[in-house]
């Protein structure tokens, strides 16, 4: 559930991006970050870690260090129920829902039964002409490989801890 406070924070680090005239891609390239990671950190959907925190400053002089404070707590990962109606993401849910099926498989053809992390997990918007010289959006999910683990009774560890002497 979004709080007044982190409606309040996110219209604030959104004014000083605008303030500092840059796209995320220009802050992303100045920070060493994905274009979509500091989207992420200036909506409040993921946490600034320390080492990172002066680059952004550099990249986003407006940010005060309440801001800056702000950003570095752990967030409360949301969204508005309501996103889905969003065109952009509507589309975005269509083709991952229409193409999900034989992404799953080829997943599973190449590195076996498992799923892709969302958590160690990298993703970047990027902009290219198609070879009919018209903009495309490019959209790529980085995501760490997660075997699905047998379940045997001998490797869980809250069992074994119960029936020790």
């Amino acid at each position: 559930m979004e709080t007044v406070d982190k409606v309040s924070v996110v219209r604030r680090l959104a004014e000083a991006k605008e303030k500092s005239g840059k796209s995320y891609t220009e802050i992303a390239a100045e920070t060493g970050l994905t274009n979509v990671y500091v989207a992420q950190l200036l909506r409040r959907q993921a946490q600034l870690k320390p080492d990172t925190a002066p680059k952004l400053r550099k990249a986003i002089p407006a940010l005060s260090d309440e801001l800056v404070n702000s950003m570095m707590a752990p967030p409360f990962r949301s969204y508005h129920p309501d996103i889905i109606q969003e065109p952009a993401v509507y589309r975005l849910n269509e083709a991952v829902m229409h193409f999900g099926e034989s992404i799953k498989e080829i997943i599973n053809e190449e590195f076996g039964d498992g799923i892709m992390s969302a958590i160690d997990f990298y993703c970047s918007v990027d902009k290219i002409h198609g070879v009919d010289g018209k903009d495309r959006v490019v959209v790529t999910f980085d995501g760490k490989y997660l075997p699905y683990s047998e379940q045997r009774s001998e490797h869980m560890t809250s069992k074994l801890k119960r029936e020790a002497p």
